[in-house]
């Protein structure tokens, strides 16, 4: 993965200065909250409820050992010893101290990290498949690109104050793992007919209160002009997209609102006096980046060990972990392990300081010193042997992390949540943790399968719901807390967006209500058909009928502050 160069440090270093005279003259009053917000907010800090909250850039996902070591010191010293990896690939603390604050970015700029462009209206962190580089079907490893594209957005003044916060995804496989579709722009790598590299783009998508998914502007575009046609966009969003309404600012709603085709035109026009200029990306500079990305020492092993299959003959618990969470490499006697953060009692995508540690010294041992972050709030072993499956499955037992619920309904993506964003107008974890609880039996969720279940506390839609085969959206009624469900959302290849099944429901009915959905799927369903084929081959009508057939009961849950109570 890549390494920082003496700019990289410079620029940090410098940063991380800037910052801490910042925050002490905030302390001694010296800067008004008004006028610190914007400075903190361009280093990843944000007011909420309880304490400060540090949000941690981990580009297209990718970790070393070290780096993660660093976030488990972090934990300890700063937070109530945990961290809480996000849907964008990065990493969250909910309990800092503002004073810490330049202390915690110094100690991450020593391991080539920092927390720039994860929050205000720029550039975030880009984010990509977390596969890339092993993933059987991949096409081309987009990784170099998504670094590329990283090194160009950070601190370029074109982006630097955007009508609102600006994503992006790229994928590099067959298979779409980056939820490219929702994104303010999606890069699909693809090869043309005479073989050569370049992106299909796709702009305008994005959830939150207007969920949209993007069109497609450009079919092929040569690998050579990524930057400046995305800077062609961002021109146009610059210049026309909407400053006076917060909910309307996002490039999304400027693309429906001149239509994908004529927004395309204006990017081409723009593009003309881009293409060809200083930005054009040479194969020199991609040769150079592609570089830190060069494929392990891998060994020379047969196809299929013979070990792994004997495990899996004689041991059930580990055939079920082997099924869920081991996924297909493109190098013969490897697999990727994919380390489930969705244990039963904890909030989706938390990590405690100790398995941060656990996890490093499992990369370290078993897949080179690194790992990897999903989207889906997990950790990923990109690069281990079949042979040493068991051993890695034994180990992780013994930390919480090896779940065999990937892909499943427990596998649930959820945001904070009320319990900690300031934004959020209901709780997210403690409805996670009692639908864990209602659906706790393994061979239950294996019998049900395939299910994506997302869950946001607020219209922002950081849980992803919109997407969620089973959508939560927390909602605000009269001062109480209500829950809005929606069914037939996807990402990926297929990517849709939800539609809401009718009135919302208390926090005490919602586990019940997931009960009557999947009753409704189990009773309805074809051979071999998954949740989403069977929600989008019925539509919303027979799970509607179900869930307000006859009342449902409230039912006591984890109450107020379930998920700030939980320690670690």
């Amino acid at each position: 993965m890549y390494r920082y160069d003496h700019h990289d440090h410079q620029i940090i270093k410098e940063r991380v200065a800037q910052f801490r005279d910042q925050v002490r003259r905030r302390i001694a009053d010296e800067l008004s909250e008004d006028e610190f917000r914007i400075l903190r907010l361009q280093n990843g800090l944000y007011l909420q409820r309880h304490a400060y909250m540090l949000r941690v850039a981990i580009p297209y996902g990718m970790l070393r050992s070290p780096q993660i070591r660093q976030f488990a010191d972090i934990a300890r010293k700063y937070d109530r010893g945990y961290g809480h990896f996000t849907t964008r690939q990065n990493i969250q603390y909910n309990w800092i101290n503002l004073e810490d604050t330049p202390d915690i970015l110094e100690q991450l700029a020593a391991v080539e990290m920092h927390a720039i462009q994860t929050s205000g209206n720029c550039m975030r962190n880009i984010t990509s498949d977390q596969f890339a580089g092993v993933a059987a079907d991949e096409i081309i490893d987009p990784r170099p690109y998504a670094e590329i594209l990283r090194q160009w957005t950070t601190f370029h003044p074109e982006f630097a104050y955007l009508p609102r916060k600006f994503k992006i995804a790229i994928n590099g496989a067959q298979e779409d793992r980056a939820a490219i579709a929702v994104h303010d722009i999606g890069l699909t790598v693809v090869r043309n007919e005479l073989g050569e590299i370049g992106f299909t783009v796709m702009v305008g998508g994005g959830m939150g209160r207007t969920p949209i998914l993007g069109s497609v502007i450009r079919e092929f575009l040569p690998w050579q002009h990524v930057m400046t046609y995305l800077e062609a966009i961002l021109r146009i969003y610059n210049q026309y997209g909407r400053r006076d309404n917060i909910y309307k600012a996002r490039i999304k709603i400027l693309v429906k609102a001149l239509g994908a085709e004529e927004f395309a035109r204006q990017v081409e026009e723009e593009w003309l006096d881009l293409k060809d200029g200083p930005a054009t990306l040479t194969q020199e500079e991609l040769a150079r980046v592609a570089s830190y990305f060069s494929s392990p020492a891998y060994a020379s092993l047969p196809a299929l060990d013979a070990g792994y299959v004997q495990h899996q003959q004689e041991n059930k618990a580990f055939a079920n972990w082997v099924k869920r969470n081991v996924k297909p490499h493109k190098v013969a006697g490897y697999a990727s392990v994919v380390l489930s953060l969705k244990k039963p009692g904890v909030p989706p995508g938390d990590a405690s300081a100790g398995q941060m540690d656990f996890v490093a010294d499992l990369a370290d041992q078993y897949s080179f010193g690194e790992l990897r972050v999903t989207h889906e709030q997990n950790l990923v072993l990109a690069d281990v042997r079949q042979s040493d499956l068991f051993a890695v499955w034994q180990e992780a037992k013994t930390h919480g992390l090896a779940t065999p619920n990937i892909g499943l309904l427990t596998d649930m993506i959820c945001c904070p949540g009320g319990d900690f964003c300031a934004l959020a107008n209901a709780k997210s974890i403690p409805i996670a943790l009692d639908i864990t609880d209602r659906f706790n039996d393994l061979d239950y969720l294996h019998d049900i399968g395939e299910l994506e279940l997302n869950m946001s506390g607020c219209i922002n839609a950081c849980g992803h719901h919109h997407v969620g085969n089973i959508g939560i959206l927390g909602v605000d009624k009269d001062g109480s807390e209500w829950y809005q469900v929606s069914i037939g959302g996807a990402q990926g290849n297929h990517a849709a967006i939800g539609k809401i099944i009718g009135p919302s429901f208390s926090a005490g009915q919602m586990p019940e209500v997931i009960e009557r959905i999947i009753r409704v799927y189990l009773r309805e369903r074809l051979e071999n058909e998954r949740f989403i084929d069977t929600a989008q081959r019925l539509g919303i009508a027979p799970f509607k009928e179900v869930v307000y057939a006859t009342p449902i009961k409230t039912v006591e849950h984890r109450g107020e502050d379930a998920g700030a109570a939980l320690a670690y």
